[in-house]
């Protein structure tokens, strides 16, 4: 299997890709993967690239339900000068959001995957996708976007319901030319509710991803953030050790000389 990427076709299976996050949105708590500019995040995408890094995924949305909704114009200022930028320094470009304007703007730019935390509800979000053919990461999210969850559902069957929401998902998006869909569990969504309960059930659904292997589309596994480094590191393990095939990641270093611990390092495109 390929992953077809405009014209790169990513290979999958036996390799793990890492694709590393930069925040254009000051209001991200990620203080590290914050760029406060184009050039600053030119010269994170390069540091990332020699780690290893085989795509940039840029926001200028914060996901994190405390801060603020921005304007769609306010959003695309941020994120698609950056975009532009990347593209042409050669990077594979994955653009994060969940407003269907931005994803256009960011596709027209040269971006190669529309990382939507939306889950692919929104129609029009639909129309852009299957409009452009680009590439689309499904997130897995409960509620319209991220800045309007409540409580996340705390279950031991997490990642096979999520499967199985999916499996009908992906009906919808084939009657509607969309097939070339990536899988993500959203476990590093940020929900209200028990924090403690939701950090084990994160770990849960990577050790039953399985299930979500079984329909046959790329999988990715956002890694949670975590301010403790080593919980960081264990989430990458594991989904490393279940055979992801994107894991998105805030430490890019620390991801990719895991990656190649694990043999599932793939040649830069």
């Amino acid at each position: 299997m390929t992953l077809p990427l405009g014209g790169t076709d990513l290979p999958l299976g036996g390799v793990t890709h890492v694709m590393g996050v930069i925040n254009m949105s000051p209001d991200s708590r990620n203080k590290h993967t914050v760029a406060d500019g184009v050039d600053a995040a030119l010269r994170m995408a390069g540091q990332y690239r020699e780690w290893g890094a085989t795509i940039i995924d840029v926001g200028g949305q914060s996901s994190h339900y405390e801060n603020p909704t921005i304007a769609v114009e306010d959003e695309i200022a941020r994120a698609i000068p950056a975009v532009e930028a990347l593209v042409a320094e050669g990077h594979l470009v994955s653009i994060d959001t969940w407003k269907p304007e931005v994803a256009a703007a960011a596709v027209g730019a040269g971006a190669v995957i529309v990382n939507d935390t939306g889950g692919l509800a929104d129609p029009q979000m639909r129309r852009v996708v299957a409009d452009t053919g680009v590439a689309a990461v499904a997130v897995y999210v409960e509620g319209a976007n991220p800045h309007d969850v409540g409580a996340v559902e705390i279950r031991q069957d997490k990642a096979e319901r999520t499967a199985a929401g999916f499996a009908r998902l992906l009906d919808e998006l084939s009657g509607e030319g969309i097939e070339n869909v990536i899988l993500d569990p959203g476990i590093a969504l940020n929900y209200r509710g028990n924090y403690q309960a939701y950090t084990r059930m994160q770990l849960e659904v990577i050790m039953d991803s399985g299930h979500l292997k079984k329909l046959g589309r790329p999988l990715l596994i956002p890694i949670p953030r975590k301010q403790q480094l080593h919980r960081v590191t264990a989430y990458i393990a594991l989904a490393l050790e279940h055979e992801a095939d994107i894991i998105r990641v805030h430490d890019v270093e620390v991801a990719c000389d895991l990656v190649e611990l694990f043999g599932r390092s793939a040649p830069l495109p």
